[in-house]
């Protein structure tokens, strides 16, 4: 095997590898604590003042950094702050379902600068590739840039695409993204990279990087709301399984619900017929709680928001509150016994609207249905879920690419 040749760019241990790592750690810094001088990111590095100056100056001409003020309020003179310079890249995220088609461009300090959406009910299918570029489109031009741009793209969709075959799964109802062409089609079409991950999967990544699951490896995300579904996430990464339909729990046979049989044709399973969100107003009916139907998505949040609110003073929407939640803990039980996770983050309106007491009966249900007890919290991304970690899975991709100062 050849070997390195000593003193060459990617040697370990080199001055200039030694280099690029101090200048993204001082460029993570700056995005965790914003604006900072050269004496702060010194000490937070371990850096003498000499060779902070000298980061902040390579920084700086590789247009990775700007000054940014002084800083006030302290003794001795005003000492010049430097932040992460925000046009050094940009990246967009596409959250997608069957009627609209939601994007959003976001500079590398993680801001968003634009968005757009786009309806989609009753396009023709073979129109994929063209939503998908009006969308990012708008998006782009709200942010007052050019599709050139943007460094990469990350699309999330129900279901996921098939490494094997590149055809999306677990998502009968997008018409269109179903061709085995569609991956490449779209990746002539657009200049930069397009990657693609589950929505649901998306979430997690939001909660884990900015919400309820910040800080923990090891965790499960229930979503509900127009489907039910759940991320997985082992050692610090997503488990997607081997066709890319890991968490797709919906398709989960329980107890209380009668099996389905060819789930995929069906777009539906047993845990999505007991716990989805079309089965709260049928719940609510059932209870002589007068409701509409539908769309059962915001039908079942406005019920649920409704409940919570009323808990304990009204016997109906407490006891649609209470049968709900054991509903959630039977299919969670199940997800308990096998991968035996110490948390579970609720998201989606379904679960969200129901707040505190909602997570704290399904909490006390899961206690009595599952072995172990994992803690149950309240996911925290509640605006564009889906949207925000499309974001951030393309700023960790791009950072990586743009900070490295090592080439």
């Amino acid at each position: 095997m050849a070997g390195t040749t000593p003193g060459s760019p990617g040697t370990p241990g080199t001055p200039r590898v030694l280099r690029a790592m101090n200048d993204r750690a001082a460029l993570d810094l700056l995005l965790e604590h914003g604006p900072l001088s050269r004496t702060r990111i010194g000490k937070l590095t371990g850096l003498s003042k000499p060779t902070a100056s000298q980061l902040l100056a390579r920084l700086e001409a590789a247009g990775l950094v700007v000054a940014t003020g002084t800083s006030e309020g302290r003794p001795g003179p005003n000492a010049q702050l430097y932040t992460v310079n925000a046009r050094a890249a940009h990246v967009a995220g596409l959250d997608v379902n069957g009627r609209r088609i939601v994007a959003a461009v976001a500079d590398v300090t993680g801001q968003t600068v634009g968005e757009f959406e786009l309806a989609t009910p009753g396009r023709r299918a073979d129109s994929v590739v063209r939503q998908v570029a009006d969308a990012l489109d708008g998006a782009v031009k709200d942010a007052g840039l050019t599709r050139a741009d943007v460094h990469r793209i990350v699309i999330g969709t129900p279901g996921a695409f098939d490494p094997g075959t590149g055809r999306l799964r677990y998502a009968s109802h997008l018409p269109g993204w179903h061709s085995p062409t569609l991956l490449d089609e779209l990746a002539a079409f657009l200049p930069m990279p397009v990657e693609y991950e589950n929505d649901v999967n998306l979430v997690a990544v939001a909660e884990q990087r900015l919400g309820a699951a910040r800080g923990h490896e090891d965790f499960v995300l229930l979503w509900n709301e127009e489907g039910l579904g759940a991320a997985l996430v082992i050692n610090g990464r997503l488990h997607r399984g081997f066709t890319g339909g890991a968490g797709e729990v919906g398709f989960l046979p329980v107890p209380g619900a009668p099996l389905v049989r060819q789930v995929v044709k069906a777009n539906s399973g047993g845990f999505q017929e007991l716990a989805g969100a079309q089965a709260v107003p049928r719940l609510a009916k059932a209870l002589g709680i007068d409701t509409p139907q539908q769309p059962y998505a915001k039908a079942a949040a406005e019920l649920l928001a409704r409940a919570a609110d009323a808990y304990e003073r009204d016997e109906p929407l407490t006891e649609l509150l209470r049968q709900y939640a054991q509903r959630l803990a039977t299919g969670l039980a199940s997800v308990t016994a096998v991968l035996d996770p110490g948390l579970i983050v609720l998201s989606g309106g379904a679960v969200a609207s129901g707040g505190e007491i909602l997570r704290s009966l399904i909490q006390s249900e899961l206690a009595e249905l599952a072995a172990s007890r994992p803690r149950l919290v309240v996911g925290e991304i509640d605006r564009t879920p889906v949207l925000r970690g499309a974001l951030e899975r393309a700023l960790a991709d791009t950072r990586d690419e743009v900070f490295d100062t090592s080439r």
